[in-house]
């Protein structure tokens, strides 16, 4: 099977090529450092799977590409590999197309079964986090209304939003996300509104309690 791996460390990224390659069914064709790239490398090689980190600074996140991906190239499994063993992380990747989400502290014999799995049509989560993935399904706040920033906002203000919860501001964001100043007003006043946040006090708060930071 052929497969490119997405992450922003470049020892990371030669570790596991490493790895993946010793097996006789998988070939490394294609290496990544942020999901953009891993999109146009995805777009050339058509890979069947695609491991890739859900954190990628200061690049494109492995969440939003997940989605760009799963959208354009269908043929490609997702599987990603991340530090954090988060019920949320889980269930907004398997949201955006994921099949695979397995930690990086995992044995080298865990990630093979899971691309192995992966490949032949299945979906892997680790055992330990399958309740946490029911848990999150059916979760919303007591008033039935749905919380879920992932559901509620579009993907260009998931990626403004950590970056003003960090005190970015409109022309520093522009900048990282090459559009105008306008257009991040814009999106910060949608995030404001969808999310019915007074100020950015309460945007902090909310990205921390959403673990959004990461992002």
């Amino acid at each position: 099977m052929k497969i490119i791996i997405a992450d922003d460390h470049a020892v990371v990224r030669s570790g596991f090529m490493l790895i993946l390659n010793y097996q006789e069914d998988m070939e490394v064709v294609a290496t990544a450092a942020d999901g953009l790239e891993a999109y146009d490398l995805v777009a050339k090689y058509h890979p069947d799977i695609l491991l890739m980190d859900l954190s990628m600074p200061p690049g494109e996140s492995g969440l939003i590409a997940t989605g760009k991906i799963k959208e354009d190239f269908p043929e490609t499994k997702i599987v990603i590999l991340t530090m954090y063993d988060d019920e949320e992380y889980l269930f907004h990747v398997l949201k955006n197309g994921a099949s695979g989400y397995v930690l990086k502290n995992a044995p080298d014999e865990e990630l093979l079964a899971a691309i192995r799995t992966v490949h032949e049509g299945g979906t892997y989560i680790h055992p330990a986090m399958a309740t946490s993935l029911v848990r999150e399904f059916i979760k919303k706040d007591s008033d039935g209304v749905e919380t879920d920033p992932f559901k509620i906002l579009s993907k260009r203000e998931i990626e403004i939003f950590p970056l003003v919860a960090k005190g970015y501001g409109n022309k520093e964001i522009a900048e990282k996300l090459y559009i105008s100043v306008k257009t991040v007003e814009a999106h910060k006043s949608k995030i404001m509104e969808k999310l019915q946040l007074k100020g950015r006090p309460e945007l902090v708060e909310y990205a921390l309690r959403k673990k959004l930071l990461n992002f």
